[in-house]
C-alpha cells in the first residue's frame, strides 16, 4: 500500500472514495515495487470521465520499449452514480480531488483512494502541527 503523507497536511479531508484505475503492464509492475509519487497529483473532470493527473510511476527497470510514460493520464473507473455526485461536489469553490493512498485489492486490481478535501491555509497547518506536538507530549507522560 503506497500513500500520500503530504495530503492529510495539505488538504481537510472531506470524505473519501475507492476507484479503480486503470495502468498499462509495466505501470502495475513499478507499482508493485512502490515506485511511486504523489506529489501534485489530483483527479479532474474531463467530458464526463474521471483522469488523475500528475501521478509519477517511474519507469520499469526491465521494461524495454514498452515502457510506460511516467506523468501520463489516467483514467479512473466508478459508477455513473458515483460519478455525477462527485462532479456536483467538485464544481463547487475550493474543493478538490486529492489521492490517499494506492493498492491491490484480494482480487489484484488495483485502486486509489480519493478524498473530496479543501485545501488548507497556513495558519490551519500550523494549529495541526501544535495539537499534533501536544498529543504526543501526553503520550509520553501518561
Amino acid at each position: 500500500m503506497l500513500e500520500n503523507r503530504k495530503a492529510r497536511h495539505n488538504y481537510e479531508i472531506l470524505e473519501k472514495l475507492e476507484a479503480g484505475i486503470v495502468l498499462k503492464g509495466t505501470e502495475v509492475k513499478a507499482v508493485r515495487d512502490g515506485k511511486v509519487d504523489f506529489t501534485g497529483s489530483f483527479a479532474r473532470f474531463d467530458r464526463g470521465e474521471l483522469w488523475l493527473e500528475d501521478l509519477y510511476i517511474a519507469p520499469y527497470e526491465k521494461g524495454s520499449y514498452a515502457n510506460h510514460e511516467p506523468r501520463r493520464r489516467r483514467k479512473l473507473l466508478l459508477n455513473k452514480h458515483e460519478l455525477k455526485k462527485l462532479l456536483g461536489k467538485v464544481q463547487q469553490k475550493g474543493y478538490t480531488l486529492v489521492p490517499l493512498k494506492m493498492y491491490f485489492n484480494e482480487r489484484g486490481y488495483a485502486k486509489i483512494l480519493l478524498a473530496l478535501a479543501r485545501g488548507k491555509r497556513d495558519y490551519q497547518k500550523k494549529e495541526d502541527e501544535k495539537q499534533r506536538a501536544v498529543e504526543r507530549e501526553l503520550e509520553k507522560w501518561y
